[in-house]
């Protein structure tokens, strides 16, 4: 055990600690440990130290210091992603605390599991003018799964047993069948230091039985599924369509399969977001539709091709083109997912299944001998619109920021891990993104689609991961630049792929840019940052790409370790309007 001078007497553990915070929070980090806790974030405070020191000492977690907490709760967010694990974040009290809401918000949203310990002062330095006090007991509001504040350390056996079931308590609840984050507000009265107590001149000795942690194990997390039948009729028309949404399953390949046995069972074709692992994994005898935003701009097509069911696989994609095409159909909806969350923005006629797409493919009937008219019209649309898209991306001189995303499907090493950002990045991905069988791994933060701690999050998913690419946009790198902080701590490989068109795209395909003044100040708001002296005071390389033939060179050969950033500078302006002429032009060349 990470404590200093133990020692064991017949079935007891006897840790000496020189207070009883030191107690209290060994216990905490203990339990964490034996239920398979890897990695804690912690930011610097003097209310928290208990708990850093116990951190620090225990030799299963690895406890990594970052500065800034709004980058930290983004980090540990992207640590999460990848370890399918809950990550601990721990700071002091006050605005600290306040700092990790927008990480806690996406982390609710996404459904990723985050163990948040906000330390405070007690109750009789509240509401007293006692610094670094707020009020911290619900300060997350709805978001997290579970929250509490626990009782003031107290060296009590009785209290010892509840701590170590209250932490077990809020693990299990952060990986339950909606997975997302818990917090618990733990007091501390001084000493915060591992210094003795007043008019205290031994060692505090605690009696703790031997087997106190022994029916805690790693656990995977528990899932509860609902188990009903299948709507009355689903699945019998031939004109059916899947649609599968951002996706960051734990095993991709599996998913993968899942979702390739049901099309085959139902007969349909599946319609494939950028974000999810269709477009990266390939199996024979089975071909997703990636092309469909250029497909369903086609008024025509788009009648042709209406569906009488819809099957949704978790959220559904970022198209607008899409969305408005489902908003218009009459057709049955029923979406699938293991959470309870209403997945419906557009409030149609819909029915929510909470069950993973493993469970949906067997209780869908091996599917009878009917026509296949209506999927290989929508398969041979597809293959039109790649072909299409491929040769005009092919002949589109650099630098258009939409072939930065087709480029990136093209040439990354097989299983990158790619955090892609939200606003164009993450468009650009739906619209160009080709599909392959390079295994690229996908993340992102789609649960609150804001552009805060991307940096951060994207540099806790490369943390001892394979080396990692990030792709985006100048603003939502500029909104979290302390992520480069981490770097200090930093173990691993990430390669920030930068479209700088100087302010936010994506407003430029919005109605509002129409309107300027005061479009360009108020919304576009460009910086005319030089990156490469913002990256030199971080010491992060910094290198401008001039071309193509550069562009896959340098995202094809990744190095092992290191941050480093390549930036590719477009004219936003121009940028939406060969988007919107490309895709539209893709459109009507295409008939069934």
């Amino acid at each position: 055990m990470a404590v200093k001078h133990t020692h064991s007497l017949k079935g007891k553990i006897i840790p000496k600690f020189v207070n009883t915070n030191e107690v209290w929070s060994w216990i905490i980090v203990e339990t964490l440990a034996r239920l398979g806790i890897k990695t804690a974030v912690i930011c610097p405070g003097a209310r928290s130290a208990p708990l850093t020191f116990a951190f620090t000492k225990n030799t299963c977690i690895e406890a990594i210091s970052l500065l800034d907490e709004r980058s930290a709760g983004f980090f540990a967010l992207g640590c999460a992603k990848r370890e399918k694990r809950p990550v601990v974040l721990v700071c002091t009290s006050g605005t600290a605390a306040a700092n990790f809401f927008p990480a806690v918000i996406e982390a609710s949203e996404a459904g990723v599991s985050l163990l948040i310990l906000t330390a405070d002062r007690p109750p009789e330095l509240r509401n007293c003018h006692a610094g670094q006090t707020i009020d911290q007991v619900k300060l997350y509001g709805a978001y997290p799964r579970w929250q509490v504040e626990l009782a003031l350390p107290e060296c009590k056996s009785s209290l010892f047993a509840y701590l170590r079931q209250t932490i077990m308590h809020a693990s299990d609840r952060s990986m339950a069948s909606k997975r997302g984050p818990v917090h618990l507000n733990i007091p501390f009265r001084d000493p915060l230091s591992p210094i003795s107590e007043k008019d205290r001149e031994e060692p505090l000795s605690v009696e703790i039985v031997d087997d106190f942690f022994d029916h805690l194990e790693e656990s995977e997390g528990s899932v509860v599924f609902s188990h009903r039948s299948l709507p009355s009729g689903f699945g019998k028309s031939s004109r059916g369509i899947i649609i599968a949404g951002p996706a960051e399953p734990d095993d991709p390949e599996s998913y993968v399969e899942d979702v390739a046995v049901l099309a085959n069972k139902l007969g349909w074709p599946v319609l494939a977001e950028g974000l999810n692992p269709l477009r990266n994994i390939g199996r024979k005898g089975f071909a997703p539709i990636v092309h469909y935003e250029a497909i369903l701009r086609n008024a025509s097509l788009a009648a042709t091709l209406n569906p009488d069911e819809i099957l949704c696989l978790g959220p559904l994609p970022t198209s607008k083109t899409l969305r408005e095409w489902l908003g218009q159909s009459n057709a049955r909806i029923l979406f699938t997912d293991p959470s309870v969350d209403n997945l419906d923005p557009l409030h149609t006629k819909s029915r929510h299944l909470n069950l993973p797409v493993g469970c949906l493919r067997e209780l869908v009937e091996t599917k009878r001998k009917r026509k296949k008219t209506y999927l290989e019209s929508w398969l041979q649309v597809d293959r039109s619109a790649r072909l299409k898209i491929g040769r005009t991306l092919g002949a589109t001189e650099f630098a258009f920021e939409g072939k930065v995303a087709f480029e990136l499907s093209k040439c990354l090493q097989r299983e990158t891990p790619l955090f892609i950002s939200n606003s164009m990045p993450v468009r650009d991905m739906e619209f160009f993104w080709s599909q392959s069988n390079r295994k690229v791994r996908p993340f992102f933060n789609r649960g609150a689609n804001g552009i805060d701690g991307i940096l951060s999050t994207a540099l806790g998913l490369a943390h001892r991961n394979k080396p990692s690419v990030l792709l985006t946009g100048d603003l939502a790198l500029l909104h979290d630049t302390n992520g480069f902080l981490a770097k200090r701590s930093f173990k691993g490989s990430l390669t920030i792929v930068l479209i700088n068109n100087n302010g936010g795209g994506i407003f430029e395909m919005l109605p509002v840019s129409r309107f300027n003044p005061p479009f360009e100040k108020y919304f576009a708001t460009p910086q005319d940052v030089d990156f490469s002296k913002l990256c030199q005071s971080y010491g992060v390389s910094h290198r401008i790409l001039r071309d193509w033939k550069h562009f896959r060179k340098a995202v094809s050969d990744l190095p092992s370790s290191g941050i480093r950033v390549l930036e590719i500078q477009t004219n936003r302006k121009k940028d939406t309007v060969l988007r919107r002429e490309l895709l539209d032009k893709v459109a009507a060349s295409l008939a069934v």
